[in-house]
């Protein structure tokens, strides 16, 4: 039970802990396999469960989920946390941030930056930290108010594979995150895209540890190729104490390995489950796989491991999307030649990591190839990345006739590449409006006072977090919902019941009285415990489709 200790407490218990520790990352098998789509409801089914099978820690928050729970109205991602706070009493909770992006994909001011970590350490307990090019600086923001907040750091490597990607360059890296944060960290190494082999890991473990004797490492690996676990027991063999997991029967595609998988090959190295409740990690599978069958839809119609992950390097939640965006834009059965423009376009993008924010940049950029022609159609993403807003190449620069072609696309004023490099590139500080004025301009959209909570997510994604409020204002929590009418198609028929309970255990109901659709409207009658409503939604024409059910 490490919750309510301090920092240096929960290091230290590391750092003397003989067996090996065991991250549940739900939020990362909630991005990768199912686009993020995973509901409060099924989290919480599996709670008390997952609190007693001895975690390490409960990844659930950060990423995309901060995002995406907004756009699609999904939970308040403060009251998600302040939930699974209540429901794991005894398990530390973690976030995953990408450095100076936070949970999102361009840089944010400082000030920004510190009131975030700030307002959601009130509930995390440990920050996964990484940067998509390494770049440690672009940490230190993030790592500074954590460290500040009493909490626990994992600034991490991104991992990958090639020439330059070797053990002196992480130690390099691993060097300089020690010199910018001390020694009373864990240092994190993030195979994002399922790379390298077991030995190339279980190689930098030992590297980091002849460096770095008392620090302890953590591996968040995925399982794209089906390779993980041999890379999670090499690591962990070679001295890693902690490692990610799935649970087994959910994920385990594009996300993490499945967490009883990994404890059964261990069994047979002579490593025993020390501190960890076998039977509570198969009964939380027992509970959650059933739930499967609600988030099917979001699921890559592509599901199995994926070998070609050595060749394009996409992270697991960037694969599951490219065949799906893929086939949306007519392109699948050329996506082999994407993969193939994809791994072009990374070498000569400086080899740089394919994971969040680099993966859209590199994709979008792939595809753009495809449909346009090599770096004729140039998105703003990849424009800022070669003027160094995200931080300097970590190997070597692109070639100039890139520069020129993105640099100089669609520019008016007649100036050259190298000229727009040396006035308008690199790392700078990133304005920043006073925060009386955003909050003023916020509390003007909702028409009253804004919380804090409230503002820190509209400083965040400022258009989705107006939309998530207004739509709360107007229909209540509707995360109590069951995934099973939260993702429901169609219409309910008139006079059906919908019952279920919050997270309190109170009974609710839900009464359909009639639907009435209009052009472009659909009128929904209800009584909402007894309480007669009637909602009016506007919508696209598609909703002919509705009234055959």
């Amino acid at each position: 039970m490490l919750r309510g200790k301090t920092a240096k407490e929960v290091l230290d218990f590391v750092r003397d802990y003989k067996g090996y520790l065991l991250t549940n990352n739900e939020r990362d098998v909630s991005q990768s396999d199912f686009k993020g789509r995973i509901m409060p409801w099924t989290t919480l089914r599996a709670a008390a469960h997952r609190d007693s099978a001895g975690y390490f820690a409960f990844e659930i928050s950060g990423g995309a989920s901060v995002h995406v729970d907004l756009m699609k109205k999904q939970v308040n991602p403060f009251e998600k946390l302040r939930l699974v706070r209540k429901a794991m009493p005894n398990t530390l909770i973690q976030a995953g941030c990408r450095s100076h992006n936070l949970f999102g994909y361009r840089p944010y001011p400082e000030d920004v930056i510190r009131k975030v970590i700030a307002s959601f350490s009130e509930y995390v307990d440990v920050w996964r930290v990484y940067d998509f090019l390494n770049h440690i600086p672009n940490m230190k923001t993030v790592g500074e108010e954590a460290l500040k907040a009493g909490k626990i750091l994992i600034p991490s490597l991104c991992f990958g594979t090639g020439p330059e990607h070797s053990n002196e360059f992480y130690l390099e890296k691993a060097n300089e995150i020690v010199d910018t944060f001390g020694k009373d960290i864990i240092i994190g190494i993030k195979n994002h895209s399922a790379l390298g082999s077991p030995e190339k890991i279980a190689s930098l473990v030992e590297a980091i540890k002849t460096d770095f004797p008392d620090i302890p490492i953590a591996y968040h690996g995925h399982n794209t190729d089906g390779n993980d676990l041999a890379r999670m027991v090499a690591a962990i063999r070679a001295g890693a104490k902690i490692v990610e997991v799935s649970d087994h029967g959910f994920g385990a595609w594009y996300s993490q390995a499945p967490a009883l998988s990994l404890i059964q090959v261990l069994e047979d190295y002579g490593y025993e489950p020390l501190g960890l409740n076998v039977k509570e990690i198969i009964k939380t599978s027992e509970i959650i796989r059933q739930e499967r069958r609600y988030y099917a839809k979001f699921e890559s119609p592509f599901r199995g491991v994926d070998p070609l992950v050595r060749a394009h390097r996409l992270t697991g939640g960037a694969v599951s999307m490219a065949y799906e965006q893929a086939e949306k834009l007519g392109l699948l059965p050329r996506i082999n030649e994407i993969f193939e423009e994809l791994a072009m376009v990374i070498k000569e993008l400086g080899n740089i990591w394919p994971v969040t924010p680099g993966s859209q940049i590199l994709w979008s950029t792939a595809v753009s190839n495809i449909l346009y022609g090599r770096y004729e159609q140039p998105s703003d993403d990849l424009k800022r990345l070669l003027l160094g807003k995200y931080g300097p190449f970590p190997f070597y620069d692109p070639p100039e006739w890139i520069y020129q072609k993105v640099l100089e696309h669609k520019r008016t004023d007649g100036k050259k590449w190298y000229d727009i490099i040396r006035t308008e590139g690199g790392l700078r500080s990133t304005s920043s409006e006073k925060m009386s004025d955003k909050k003023r301009e916020f509390e003007t959209e909702l028409g009253r006072e804004a919380s804090d909570e409230e503002f820190v997510l509209f400083l965040l994604f400022p258009r989705d977090t107006v939309n998530f409020i207004k739509f709360v204002d107007r229909y209540g929590k509707t995360w109590h919902l069951p995934p099973s009418v939260w993702f429901h198609e169609g219409r309910f028929e008139d006079g059906t019941r919908i019952t279920f309970s919050d997270d309190k255990g109170k009974l609710h109901c839900i009464d359909i009285v009639s639907t009435q659709i209009a052009e472009n409207s659909v009128k929904t009658s209800c009584l909402v415990d007894y309480h007669f409503k009637t909602y009016t939604v506007p919508v696209d024409t598609k909703v002919r489709t509705l009234r055959n059910g």
